[in-house]
């Protein structure tokens, strides 16, 4: 298929064939006629499989064609969780859009409120922005959704990740009840089925991949530590590799992003951090610097590095694995871009066997390990047998379903003392721990 066969306007077809595009990725096959047909979209995709243009392609499609305008007042808006995938949105965009006269604004957070209420004012066609920002237009009238035709979350479990569930219900109720929606997201759980479900009409479900995907192009390692020391002596070894072209290595914390910055930068590497705690002029010069080849390691925390399309990326070093199993899958997409291969390499000691766990199951493979020669581990993984039935009673016959273990004569004692004689009984604390209860799909705290 190419993408003459999808119905675009000559305009967006030459504006794609100058990126050098011949053949839509299997998400823009699918998403893109819905889309254009005027469908709510549920989509399901990782990051580097060309959702942006999934979207991007159709709502372009729409502003080429002549509508009033107002100030303040787009056609389409585009929420994305982080400032660093708004940018990226934004430039993609401009460039499908170089032969179409659109009118385009952005609004984010951390930058000044003087440009954007500029921007407004000039009736932009598209607005891309990070939901608190785009909230607190609204609030002061800046921005008005009355007109709004196409409204497109992009990552809506990572803004929910974050904490934006409220601002996109703001966002849902100022928006026309007849918009039309473009709901893209990596995971659906429960509370991304929940907010799809009051967001879209009958949506058109198209999932690429399944929730298990993993990028075929990227190689993935797997480094077994004792500690931190051990972590940065492998660290130290890998980025002195000559095949490294260009590299992320993702810290969890901000403090640790800028000691490991610090201490490569000292060994003589182009390195530079990128965390939450940067003013927005100073990453957007690191993401330039970085896209220009002056930098050649990049350390990044997860929210930062979101949304990153650089791809002459040849490897990502998880210097620390991610709490949650579906980072992992976004970050190692940093490299293996637009049909290029990648190295995707990760630590762990045997405090994050857990983790690393989590993300062998989500991603459907155990990842392999090797081993430094000079650099071994002096320790294996945290491995605990698995549980896999109920425990013998004392009498070494299986106990009954509901039936409790017997307790020593000694260890009654120990757990309930019987009360002397003038001894106050203590009261009674009961604790009540947090549970979910799956029955009729209702999670409780009792």
């Amino acid at each position: 298929m190419s993408f003459a066969e999808l119905n675009l306007i000559p305009a967006l077809l030459k504006g794609i064939e100058e990126c050098g595009y011949t053949t839509p990725t299997p998400i823009q096959a699918r998403a893109i006629p819905e889309a254009l047909a005027g469908r709510d979209l549920l989509a399901s995709a990782q990051t580097g499989t060309g959702k942006t243009a999934a979207f991007m392609l159709p709502a372009l499609q729409l502003m080429s064609e002549p509508a009033a305008k107002r100030r303040g007042a787009p056609r389409v808006l585009v929420l994305t969780p982080t400032r660093e995938l708004a940018n990226q949105i934004l430039e993609a965009t401009r460039t499908y859009g170089r032969h179409l006269r659109t009118r385009y604004s952005l609004l984010l957070g951390g930058m000044p409120y003087r440009e954007q209420f500029k921007a407004l004012q000039d009736s932009p066609d598209l607005v891309v922005g990070t939901p608190g920002r785009v909230v607190d237009h609204l609030q002061r009238g800046s921005l008005d959704l009355s007109r709004l035709e196409i409204l497109v979350l992009d990552e809506a479990d990572r803004m929910l990740d974050m904490g934006f569930k409220d601002d996109l219900e703001k966002v849902i109720g100022k928006a026309p009840s007849g918009r039309q929606t473009l709901f893209f997201t990596a995971t659906l759980d429960r509370a991304m089925a929940d907010l799809a479900g009051r967001m879209l009409r009958e949506p058109v479900r198209i999932d690429i991949g399944g929730r298990q995907m993993t990028h075929d192009a990227i190689e993935q390692r797997l480094h077994v530590t004792d500690n931190r020391q051990h972590k940065e002596k492998i660290l130290q070894h890998l980025v002195a590799n000559q095949e490294i072209n260009q590299a992320i290595i993702f810290s969890a914390t901000k403090r640790d992003t800028d000691s490991l910055a610090r201490d490569l930068s000292a060994q003589g590497h182009r390195v530079a951090a990128l965390h939450g705690d940067m003013s927005q002029q100073a990453r957007n010069r690191t993401l330039r610097d970085l896209r220009q080849g002056r930098i050649k390691l990049l350390v990044a925390t997860d929210v930062a590095a979101r949304g990153i399309d650089v791809t002459s990326i040849s490897h990502v070093i998880n210097f620390d694995l991610p709490m949650f199993a579906e980072d992992y899958v976004h970050r190692i997409g940093r490299t293996g871009r637009a049909g290029a291969t990648g190295t995707a390499i990760s630590m762990a000691s045997a405090a994050e066997t857990a983790a690393l766990r989590r993300i062998e199951r989500y991603i459907g493979k155990s990842l392999p390990q090797l081993v430094i020669p000079g650099l071994e581990p002096t320790r294996g993984l945290d491995v605990r047998p698995a549980r896999t039935g109920r425990p013998p009673s004392r009498s070494g016959a299986p106990r009954k379903p509901g039936e409790r273990p017997a307790r020593s004569p000694e260890r009654a004692k120990r757990e309930f003392p019987t009360k002397q004689r003038g001894e106050r009984s203590a009261p009674i604390i009961e604790y009540r721990s947090r549970r979910s209860d799956h029955q009729g799909g209702v999670s409780t705290s009792r």
